[in-house]
């Protein structure tokens, strides 16, 4: 028993002072737990996505306008941006134009357009249109499930506002308020309560029908008995199978919502032109990291000794390396690229040269990552476990794993910072949205930025270090 537990003894030194298996134990599912953990709103009060840029544009002079823009900047999930900030700072109201614009250079996703003919003269019902950029089908489906929330939860009350604008512009102030007057006194002489109070609401323009749930139950809103008798649901109409229609397609009925998608209409198959890019990117990062431990295996074989010994610098080692590994990881996402289009239908043939760009950038943003690790660390299972770890949480939280927009803001500020997110955001642009040279050398710059100083790091510490020796 002494001799066992003598053995249990040493593999558990041996495992405390295992720097790596202590990281992939411990570091790395904790990490990811707390990811997760933000991503579906653990212990969060505000649990949800935050911070998505919603473009609102505002060009009707009708109350309930106003009224809409109010209820969409009470969304905690939007951030909404009303107004155009021009080149000399001064500022002025949205247009559609310079939302479609925004959405084209990738600075917006999302806009909601509220025309001039919000209310139209001759039908009943409320016009709106959605611009949008759906790149990411999941954060797509949710933005549009929270717009269609926000919309139809004011629904009656925007439609009471914009009828009882419109009866004063044919009736007149008074008489509007005698008309006014002469219904709330019915309702309450009817169904009871406060003829004031009915009168209020009806000039404020809540009939009632917004005390209705989504299941069309009504909802303890209000105490006036004649007003929950106003918003009593409708009798629900069938259609030919005898099955019921819900409220929600009343209200449907009393919205007209046009959907426009701006950019990526062309794409042959969009779910996976959305999804390949992030996944390429995140086998690249283990397969470029994974080499680091090349670096330990060259010197405990001696090979680095012998090719000092010869005309050789660190130099030379050094960027050969890098050389190698930004050929291997293009090469790489090519051949993933390739793959998408044979099994998925991918449109890479037709956006071949640009895709080469970005690749290469990426390429060599991944490259320098490696030797990022292989600089810092002390050997071969030290680097695996150190870049277990980043690899992880850079794909995490620069979105090729889920929409950034799940995220809190502190998170998705994060994630830009992060290689991932800015591979991702080139293949996109080339892929999804088809822009041209000059419109991706932003990205670009920002890739070989990080590539540049990450390898200029690298570089100090590997001459500094006691690898080649």
């Amino acid at each position: 028993m002494r001799t066992l537990l003598t053995l249990v003894r040493k593999d558990l030194i041996g495992f405390l002072r295992n720097r790596a298996a202590l990281t992939l134990t411990f570091v790395v599912p904790i990490a990811l737990i707390f990811i997760f953990g933000q991503v579906f709103g653990l212990n969060r009060k505000d649990s949800g996505p935050t911070g998505i840029r919603l473009a609102v544009v505002n060009a009707s002079s009708e109350p309930a306008a106003a009224k809409l823009v109010d209820a969409l900047r009470a969304e905690k999930s939007f951030r909404v941006i009303t107004e155009f900030i021009n080149p000399d700072q001064s500022r002025r109201p949205l247009t559609e134009d310079d939302a479609r614009a925004q959405i084209r250079d990738r600075q917006l996703r999302f806009a909601v357009v509220i025309p001039h003919d919000l209310i139209a003269e001759n039908e009943f019902g409320l016009h709106l249109k959605i611009l949008s950029d759906p790149r990411n089908e999941i954060e797509t489906q949710l933005v549009n499930g929270l717009l269609q929330k926000t919309i139809f939860s004011n629904v009656p009350e925007l439609l009471g506002q914009s009828l009882q604008a419109r009866a004063k512009k044919f009736l007149g102030d008074d008489s509007l308020k005698r008309f006014n007057g002469t219904v709330a006194t019915a309702v309450a002489s009817a169904f009871g309560g406060d003829a004031a109070e009915i009168q209020r609401r009806i000039e404020s323009g809540d009939l009632g029908l917004g005390t209705l749930s989504s299941t069309g139950k009504p909802a303890p809103k209000a105490a006036d008995p004649s007003l929950r008798t106003l918003a009593a649901p409708p009798s629900t109409p069938a259609n030919a199978d005898g099955e019921k229609k819900p409220v929600d397609d009343i209200f449907s009925r009393l919205v007209r919502i046009e959907k426009e998608q701006v950019v990526g209409k062309d794409v042959k198959s969009p779910d996976a032109t959305r999804v390949i890019g992030g996944q390429a990117m995140m086998f690249l990062l283990f397969a470029l990291s994974g080499s680091a431990a090349a670096f330990f295996d060259e010197k405990n074989s001696g090979i680095f000794q012998r090719l000092l010994a010869s005309p050789v610098t660190r130099a030379h080692l050094l960027w050969s390396r890098f050389i190698y590994g930004v050929v291997v990881g293009l090469v790489q996402l090519v051949v993933l690229f390739f793959a998408g289009q044979l099994m998925f239908g991918v449109d890479v043939l037709g956006h071949l040269g640009l895709l080469l760009v970005v690749s290469t950038a990426a390429a060599a943003a991944c490259t320098a990552f490696g030797m990022f690790i292989a600089a810092f660390t002390p050997n071969a299972q030290a680097a695996s476990g150190l870049a277990t770890l980043l690899v992880l949480t850079m794909s995490a939280t620069g979105g090729a794993w889920f929409p950034t927009a799940l995220m809190p803001e502190f998170m998705q500020t994060i994630g830009k910072f992060t290689l991932v997110y800015w591979s991702m955001e080139g293949f996109a642009q080339v892929l999804w949205a088809g822009q041209s040279l000059v419109q991706i050398l932003p990205t670009i710059g920002i890739l070989a930025g990080i590539a540049a100083t990450v390898m200029s790091l690298a570089v100090w510490r590997l001459n500094r270090s006691k690898l080649f020796e």
